[in-house]
């Protein structure tokens, strides 16, 4: 029994994966261009992100049973993170000016598509 925990941890991991490549998927169908994956910083990771002409979009991607569900899991300590992480991410374009930014989810349910919600909370002073 004590490698009970770990294979959680592991079905976890992978459900994660298998959560963020149907995300990308979903993205990618409707017009964006994922420009990474698991996006990691000292300060927080991005799940995805993801770019449509001049508007880049810092994707949570969340596995839950309902869309309310995934939207609470995105409580303000990882606002914070993934706004950090964003941060990092944007003082490294070079087009940095022209971009506009956007906070958004995927929430990834039982049997069916992923949800994207645009917007999904709003970086601080943005």
């Amino acid at each position: 029994m004590s490698d009970e925990p770990s294979s959680r941890r592991q079905r976890a991991y992978r459900r994660g994966h298998r959560s963020e490549w149907l995300a990308a998927l979903a993205l990618t169908l409707k017009g964006y261009r994922v420009l990474a994956r698991r996006y990691r910083t000292r300060n927080g990771e991005i799940d995805l992100i993801a770019r449509r002409g001049d508007l880049v979009a810092f994707v949570e991607v969340k596995a839950r049973p309902t869309l309310a569900a995934a939207m609470e899991a995105v409580g303000p300590l990882a606002q914070r993170r993934i706004e950090a992480a964003a941060d990092t991410w944007l003082s490294r374009q070079a087009d940095f000016g022209r971009l506009s930014i956007r906070f958004d989810l995927v929430a990834v349910l039982p049997r069916r598509w992923p949800v994207h919600v645009e917007n999904a909370f709003f970086g601080r002073g943005r």
